[in-house]
Parts: structure tokens; C-alpha cells; sequence
């Protein structure tokens, strides 16, 4: 008994199928890549039978689908065959897993309200701080911001009010300067500066800025400790002395004073 072909075997290649129907349709390669935006190289291969470089099955039966629109044919029976010739289709992801995928994805972007609370209370609180010493020095009374608790057994020495008040502290401001505390003054000539003191605890005296002008004076009775953003522009005294200026313009220091400053320092 002899065995006929079957008319599958009779049935011509996908790629020499879709190649005669563009050649019976009367177009060229450029033209058929032109009008799908498939590449010509693409074109080439899938007509020899070569999908590798379409990128993927996926990619493969979109091309399939865009070619034989435009040679006329129906992409049906021929993604069928690629299908069958390539394993077939992957089987439908359930819609369930997917969903809970999303709702996983979706939760780290929920916006984090008690971080930006805090941050809100945060820049409240500076802003009050800030205002309340701008206010302190508008009065034209000498602010002094005292780090450590003083002792109230034994009375607080109080300064000599100049006669005539002076921008720079004058003779009389240095005699002033009580000896057993560390006595700091900054003043703003050469333009304006953020500044920072704490006392020997780290408690923070002051953290702001200092316009040009303005003037700060801070007391601990063991030690000051500055940060000065542009020391270019601040004139220091310590114990009532005046400290050398050795700072460049926009230069950052990190200063640190006691008692016997400035002829220990």
C-alpha cells in the first residue's frame, strides 16, 4: 500500500507563504517593512523561516499579524501554524495573582503622614525659635543665652553698661566679662552667617541666622562650642578679648572656647 502525501505536507512554509503573497501583491521588502515598521532584516528572516530575530514568540506573532495584513492575507491560520510549529501559546497568567501582585506594589506608596507631621512640628518649632531671638535682639537689650543652670546661692555679677554703646565691645566690656564663666560674642560686619553654639552639655543655644549687624552673646560655665558657616563674616570675642581674624570668606569653622580663652586657645 503506498502512502500519499498529506495535505499538510503539501502545505507551504509560514515564511514562503507570507514571501508569495507579497510577490503576488506586487511588493518589495522596503515597501511591505515600510508600512508594518517591521525591519527589513525581520522581513528577510521570517520569510526564510527564521524567527530568532524577532525577540520572543510574543514579538513573532505581532510581525506575523502586520505582515500578512499587508500582503493581503489572514493572520489567523498562520499564527496557528507558528503556534503549532513553536509549542503554542503560554497558558493565561490567572487574573487573581495578578491582582495581588498589584495590590502588593501598590502599598509602599502609600504616603508616610506621621513623617511628615513630625517634619511639620519640626520646622514650626525652629521657625518660633528662630523669631523669638530675631525679637530678643529688635529690643536693643544684650541678649545672653546661659547653657548651664546657674547657681542662685551666689549672685550673678552684672555688666557695666557702657555710656555710649559701641558696635565693637569696648574696654569696659572686657572688664565686664565674669571669670568664672566662658563668655562669647559674635557680630555680624562683613555680611550674614548661619550659626550654631551649644553649652558643654550639647544643649543647643542657638541655631539660625545671624544678618549683618546683628549681634549674639552666649554664656556656659565651662565651655562654648561653635559651628560658623561663613567665618569671614563674623567678628568673635571671647572673655571680652578680641580674637584674631584668620577666616577666609565662605570658610566653614567648628570653634570650641573655655574659661582661659583666648590665651589658652
Amino acid at each position: 500500500m503506498s502512502i500519499g502525501n498529506s495535505p499538510e505536507d503539501d502545505r507551504p512554509s509560514l515564511g514562503h507563504a507570507l514571501q508569495q503573497a507579497r510577490i503576488a501583491a506586487g511588493l518589495t521588502v522596503e515597501e511591505v517593512s515600510s508600512s508594518t515598521r517591521v525591519r527589513i532584516p525581520i522581513v528577510h528572516a521570517i520569510e526564510a523561516d527564521d524567527f530568532s530575530r524577532c525577540g520572543g514568540d510574543v514579538y513573532a506573532r505581532g510581525h506575523i499579524r502586520m505582515l500578512a495584513q499587508a500582503v493581503r492575507l489572514d493572520p489567523d491560520p498562520l499564527i496557528a501554524q507558528f503556534d503549532a510549529e513553536h509549542g503554542g501559546r503560554p497558558a493565561p497568567t490567572p487574573a487573581a495573582p495578578l491582582f495581588e501582585a498589584e495590590r502588593i506594589r501598590s502599598e509602599p506608596r502609600r504616603p508616610n503622614w506621621t513623617a511628615a507631621m513630625v517634619a511639620a512640628i519640626v520646622a514650626v518649632v525652629g521657625f518660633v525659635g528662630f523669631t523669638l531671638f530675631n525679637g530678643d535682639d529688635d529690643s536693643g537689650t544684650a541678649q545672653v543665652a546661659e547653657g548651664s543652670t546657674p547657681d542662685r546661692t551666689t549672685p550673678e555679677p552684672t555688666a557695666t553698661k557702657p555710656a555710649d554703646p559701641k558696635p565693637v565691645p569696648s574696654e569696659s566690656a572686657i572688664a565686664a566679662a565674669p571669670r568664672d564663666k566662658v563668655t562669647v560674642k559674635l557680630s555680624a560686619t562683613e555680611g550674614k552667617s548661619w550659626i550654631s553654639a551649644k553649652d558643654h552639655n550639647g544643649r543647643l543655644l542657638f541655631d539660625g541666622l545671624l544678618l549683618q549687624g546683628d549681634s549674639k552673646t552666649f554664656q556656659d560655665k565651662e565651655r562654648v562650642d561653635l559651628v560658623l558657616g561663613d567665618a569671614g563674616a563674623i567678628e568673635l570675642f571671647v572673655n571680652g578679648k578680641k580674637v584674631d581674624d584668620r577666616f577666609e570668606p565662605g570658610q566653614v569653622e567648628r570653634l570650641s572656647y573655655t574659661k582661659g580663652d583666648p590665651e589658652v586657645g
